[in-house]
């Protein structure tokens, strides 16, 4: 399931974090890869020991933690701590799967990547090109969202960017471990939980909601793993 969660950062956030990322010193992105990765990776990245990437990240993943689409749509258990990247002179990332066990340079944290994210830091007119482009069964999927609005995706699709032939493409990206390991699961609990939503919106608690409400919770418990 792909899903773009807006407003994950204001835009006084934004332009905080924007001022504070151009004054830092960056890194070979190949620093995070494998050898496959590393084939196909030109960017360069915030290195992810460094102070300001622990602060912003830290206050990113406060955001999540705190808006109820993604947590929803990912029920997540572990976030591993948010990287920063950026793309420019067309610098590009080829086609590629995220790896499927992720740690955080020293730290004892190791999740299963599940779910990856990428919180889009510049708007879609600061720069061509650059676009996140998400493999799944239906075909190619093209985003470039507004600053401060994230996309989630499954961690096990195969994706890219593309070169960036003008300006400059800031972002942060991360992967969550989900409570619940399987992308169709997930999807189906997700639109249960949309609907309840709607029908307690329109109906309040109704017998038929509470029901609802019931069966999705006993869902989440036969499902998730903790």
């Amino acid at each position: 399931m792909m899903l773009h969660i807006p407003g994950v950062l204001t835009p006084a956030q934004v332009s905080e974090f924007r001022q504070r990322l151009a004054a830092s010193d960056w890194v070979d992105g190949r620093v995070t890869v494998g050898a496959q990765g590393a084939q196909v990776k030109r960017n360069r990245q915030l290195a992810e020991t460094s102070p300001l990437a622990v602060e912003l990240g830290e206050i990113i993943t406060r955001a999540l933690a705190a808006h109820p689409l993604f947590f929803s749509a990912v029920l997540p258990l572990r976030i591993l701590p948010p990287y920063f990247n950026s793309y420019a002179g067309g610098e590009h990332y080829g086609s590629h799967i995220d790896g499927a066990i992720r740690n955080r340079a020293g730290t004892p944290l190791t999740i299963r990547s599940d779910v990856s994210s990428t919180l889009f830091l510049s708007g879609p007119e600061e720069y061509d090109g650059g676009e996140l482009v998400v493999m799944d069964s239906y075909g190619a999927h093209e985003v470039k969202l507004p600053a401060g609005d994230l996309i989630v995706y499954p961690s096990s699709s195969v994706h890219r960017v593309e070169p960036v032939t003008r300006g400059e493409r800031v972002c942060s990206f991360m992967w969550t471990q989900s409570m619940v390991r399987d992308d169709w699961k997930r999807g189906m609990l997700f639109e249960l939980d949309q609907n309840i939503q709607k029908l307690r919106g329109a109906h309040g608690d109704s017998e038929a909601t509470v029901g609802l409400a019931g069966h999705y919770h006993n869902l989440l418990r036969m499902w998730a793993e903790l």
